[in-house]
């Protein structure tokens, strides 16, 4: 299996919180974000590549010392998600294997990874009933199926959060690929890689799996990111006292 981790892009919802450095590389118990993250995948015998692009050197600096292959899209200011993970198709990463495609900026678990891999279909999108009042991205389904996506569904069109992770088995990857590249070719460098698939639940069934019960968050706005210290504190008794920390930021740093 391997994995591709997205963490190219500014995000700038969450930049006014914390200091000048790409969210992905946020302190998340003591460790960087993408490098916990890398560390489990890599743990569980995962290749994995990281594609960056926004202060790209400070992503590679806390990934020193782990076996990634690392991507650069220098296009990052320009080019949404879809863009970032077409450079590390077209650099011959992607092969006939079983893969995971995840967002940078997410903290989840090895027990998501677990149940996730246990998944007999060929591709799945993880998403979450209970976040369904206050999420970012949701997704509505159909006997498990995705039907409906987007930021402003209603109450009643949705039914579940969206995660940022996906995974696919081997026979999906080509179909995948071939969305991507259509998408590129007719310069659609402004959408999310996800867009590919959303384009293929048009034509065939994507299945989505629903993960309430285990423990994530995209680091995207603040309150996210407090539910992640918040968990750390309860999981291991560290007292972060609702600062917001980074790795070469210990002391807190007040809510403007």
């Amino acid at each position: 299996m391997k994995a591709f981790i997205l963490a190219a892009g500014r995000g700038s919802r969450i930049s006014k919180y914390i200091p000048d450095i790409p969210k992905c590389t946020v302190d998340v118990g003591g460790e960087p974000l993408i490098r916990r993250t890398v560390g489990m995948l890599l743990k569980n015998k995962i290749e994995t590549t990281v594609i960056v692009g926004y202060r790209h050197a400070e992503i590679e600096r806390v990934l020193e010392g782990l076996p990634v292959h690392i991507v650069y899209n220098p296009f990052f200011d320009v080019t949404n998600s879809i863009g970032s993970l077409w450079m590390a198709e077209s650099a011959g990463l992607f092969t006939e294997d079983d893969c995971i495609v995840a967002n940078g900026d997410v903290y989840w678990s090895q027990e998501i990874l677990d149940f996730a891999m246990k998944q007999k279909e060929e591709i799945i999108l993880l998403a979450d009933s209970a976040r369904v009042l206050d999420g970012d991205y949701f997704f509505g389904t159909e006997n498990g199926m995705l039907r409906r996506y987007g930021k402003g569904l209603t109450r009643k069109e949705r039914d579940c959060e969206y995660t940022g992770i996906v995974f696919m088995k081997a026979p999906f990857v080509p179909k995948f690929l071939k969305k991507l590249n259509e998408l590129i070719d007719t310069q659609c460098h402004g959408m999310w890689w996800e867009d590919a698939i959303y384009r293929i639940s048009g034509e065939e069934d994507i299945p989505v799996k629903d993960i309430n019960g285990y423990f994530w968050a995209e680091v995207d706005f603040i309150e996210d990111y407090r539910r992640i210290l918040d968990h750390i504190s309860e999981k291991t008794g560290m007292k972060t006292n609702g600062s917001i920390i980074t790795p070469d930021h210990r002391q807190g740093i007040e809510e403007s």
